[in-house]
């Protein structure tokens, strides 16, 4: 190679490294490698708008209109109503919004004990189950049993067992323990909040249990042996060592099973009908039949709408103080 072609390469090596001279331009196989991911999810965008959105943007308009049984062919030719239908609603002086109102209060108490009693058991299940026994792997696949099985088959099943004639449940506590004078009507009257408690939280705490039981695989075992050592006892480690390892977790686990708990409506219309008593009528089935029965869909979409807001508030107000205890922790 000559001296002048030496030079050359030189040259061409500096204008490349100096910041001044332009870039060459975009291959048209980086450009497709760029957008390859977005177009692979774009299928999945598109469902999901198809599935979600668009229902909930229908929903919205639903709930300021006069929707009623006159206007099902077309609900486009409905009045509008403008925020009516919201007014009704949370106008708690009236029939309609005190109805609303109770449904709600009731609502929350139950998710508040659900969730509770969904945590406890499956974190004590799943405390219980890290020990290395005989049989802890069948004991793992029978917990996590109510989980696995459908909906409707569980709750149908739960119904049958709630009967009060011959029904499960008053065979046990009434034929065979003795605890009732008489066989009691667990799907009607104040009985009924109870029985919709117990489907619930015998058909969620299995995923509590498999959720926490995740979380625990990643404490490491030289903590306790250490807290061992100490003389730490098991609810010390437990207090010390275990609870606060799982505090990431549980602040998700807690906020999914607020939201499944709190929207849920296949558990009480399949355990308790169209009809729900008013001890155990959820805002999910009052709405149901605020819509249905009175075939009054405008204020039912905007019972909805309200819903779903307030589930929104909760989880936004729910992120930011966890995210601020996070923060306040690693500081």
């Amino acid at each position: 190679m000559t001296t002048t072609a030496v030079q050359d390469v030189r040259e061409r090596d500096v204008r490349k490294r100096s910041p001044g001279t332009a870039r060459p331009p975009r291959r048209p196989g980086r450009i497709r490698r760029i957008a390859l991911p977005y177009l692979l999810l774009l299928p999945a965008l598109l469902l999901e708008l198809l599935v979600h959105l668009l229902p909930i943007v229908f929903g919205v308009l639903m709930s300021f209109k006069e929707l009623t049984q006159f206007h099902l062919r077309d609900w486009s030719t409905a009045p509008w109503l403008g925020l009516e239908n919201y007014r009704v609603s949370i106008d708690f002086d009236a029939p309609i919004g005190q109805a609303l109102l109770k449904s709600f209060v009731t609502t929350c108490l139950f998710t508040f004990l659900s969730v509770g009693l969904c945590w406890l058991i499956g974190t004590a299940a799943a405390i219980s189950m890290q020990e290395t026994f005989r049989g802890r792997g069948v004991l793992r696949a029978l917990f996590l049993v109510p989980y696995a099985l459908p909906v409707y088959a569980a709750v149908i099943t739960w119904a049958f067992m709630f009967q009060r004639d011959n029904g499960l449940i008053n065979h046990v506590l009434h034929d065979q323990l003795g605890l009732t004078d008489s066989p009691s009507f667990w799907l009607i009257g104040d009985n009924s909040f109870y029985a919709l408690l117990t489907v619930s939280v015998w058909k969620g705490w299995p995923f509590a249990f498999l959720i926490i039981m995740a979380g625990l695989q990643n404490i490491p075992k030289e903590l306790y042996e250490a807290a061992a050592l100490d003389g730490a006892g098991v609810w010390q480690q437990i207090r010390r060592i275990t609870l606060p390892s799982l505090s990431s977790v549980n602040q998700v686990l807690l906020l999914v099973l607020f939201l499944w708990t709190f929207n849920d409506f296949n558990t009480p219309f399949v355990l308790l009908g169209k009809a729900a008593p008013e001890a155990a009528n959820l805002v999910s089935v009052h709405i149901y039949q605020s819509s249905f029965a009175t075939w009054n869909f405008g204020t039912g979409s905007a019972m909805s709408v309200l819903l779903l807001l307030f589930l929104l508030l909760v989880t936004a107000l729910y992120l930011l103080f966890t995210s601020r205890g996070r923060k306040h922790s690693d500081v």
